[in-house]
C-alpha cells in the first residue's frame, strides 16, 4: 500500500521515485548498516524518504529514531526548501512496540489501527508535525476546517495555510467505529504501552528462538527485539509457504503467508496470546516439517 500510495502521488504531482534496498538479508541487518545505506542513497534532489516501520515481508523493524537522527544531521546542511521529509508507514508498529509517535522523529506517520491496536477494520490515523501540514494540498473535501467551509459557502478559494483539519475527510462518519477506536486506544493506555510492548516482544522472541532451532527452517526476521516486533517470517526447506500454512491450520495453528512476489510463512503472537500457546504452535511447526 505504501508503494502504491507513492506511485499515485508521484504520477499526480509529476515527481519521480526510486526504490532502494536497505539490506541484503533482513536477519543479518544492523542499525549502522541500515543508516549507512540510507545516507548513501539520499541525493540533492531527494525531498521525501518513505519508510515502513515494520516490514510485513520479513518482520524487520527499522530503527526509526536512529534514522531520523541521521536525517536531522543531513538536513542541517541543506536549505529549508531542500530538506528531506521522513514519511513513515507504521501499521505494524503502532500498538506492538513501546514508542511515542511524536518522539520517533518522523515528519508524517500513517497507520491503520485495526491490527495491533485492535480497533475496527477501516480505522486509522495520519499524524504530522504541525509545521509541515501547510506543505500539503488537500485531495478530498473536508468540513472539519472552518475557514475551508466558510470559503466554500462564499464561493471563494481558501486562503489560509493547510492544517490537519483541511485533509480530514468530510461527510458522514462511521461514529461507532470512531468510538470503538477510542476504546481500543484507552485499553492500551490502561494496560500500559510498556507492558504491551514487553509482552509482544517476549512472545515473539519465543517464536523466533524456537524457529531458529529447527534444522529445516530459515528465519528471515532479526532475533534482536530492537529490530523486530510481532511478525516472524520463515521458510521451510522443501515446502512452499502456502503448504506450511495449510498444514499448520490442520493442527489448529493460524499462520499466514506474506502477500508479496517473494513470500514466506509467518507466525505472529499478539497481546491475547500466551507462552503456552506459542509452545503449542512451535510443536505443531516441528511436526509439520518433521524437525
Amino acid at each position: 500500500m505504501h508503494h502504491e500510495a507513492i506511485r499515485l502521488a508521484t504520477e499526480r504531482n509529476g515527481a519521480t521515485v526510486r526504490r532502494v534496498p536497505l539490506f541484503e538479508n533482513a536477519a543479518d541487518a544492523t542499525v549502522e548498516g541500515l543508516i549507512t545505506r540510507i545516507r548513501r542513497e539520499l541525493r540533492p534532489n531527494t525531498r521525501v524518504l518513505g519508510l515502513t516501520w515494520v516490514h510485513s515481508a520479513t518482520g524487520i523493524r527499522l530503527p526509526i529514531r536512529e534514522i531520523a537522527a541521521a536525517l536531522v544531521k543531513i538536513n542541517s546542511y541543506r536549505a529549508e526548501a531542500s530538506r528531506v521529509l521522513l514519511v513513515l508507514d507504521g501499521v505494524h508498529g503502532i500498538g506492538a512496540v513501546d514508542e511515542t509517535i511524536a518522539e520517533l522523529g518522523c515528519d508524517f506517520f500513517c497507520a491503520g489501527t485495526h491490527k495491533w491496536m485492535l480497533a475496527p477494520r477501516g480505522t486509522g490515523i495520519v499524524w504530522g508535525k504541525s509545521q509541515h501540514w501547510k506543505r500539503l494540498r488537500p485531495a478530498i473535501p473536508s468540513f472539519s476546517a472552518v475557514p475551508v467551509y466558510d470559503a466554500w459557502l462564499q464561493g471563494k478559494l481558501p486562503t489560509s495555510p493547510t492544517t490537519a483539519a483541511d485533509v480530514t475527510p468530510g461527510g458522514f462518519l462511521a461514529y461507532e467505529h470512531q468510538w470503538a477506536m477510542g476504546a481500543a486506544f484507552r485499553m492500551h493506555a490502561a494496560i500500559g504501552r510498556d507492558r504491551v510492548g514487553a509482552r509482544i516482544a517476549e512472545l515473539n522472541t519465543q517464536i523466533k528462538e524456537g524457529l531458529a532451532k529447527m534444522s529445516k527452517v530459515k528465519l528471515h526476521t532479526p532475533l534482536d527485539p530492537k529490530l523486530s516486533a510481532g511478525i516472524n517470517c520463515f521458510e521451510v526447506e522443501g515446502m512452499k509457504p502456502e503448504e506450511v500454512v495449510a498444514k499448520l491450520l490442520e493442527k489448529k495453528v493460524i499462520a499466514s503467508t506474506s502477500p508479496y512476489a517473494v513470500t514466506y510463512a509467518r507466525l505472529s503472537a499478539g497481546l491475547m496470546n500466551t507462552p503456552e500457546q506459542v509452545d503449542k504452535a512451535l510443536a505443531a511447526t516441528r511436526a509439520v516439517i518433521g524437525a
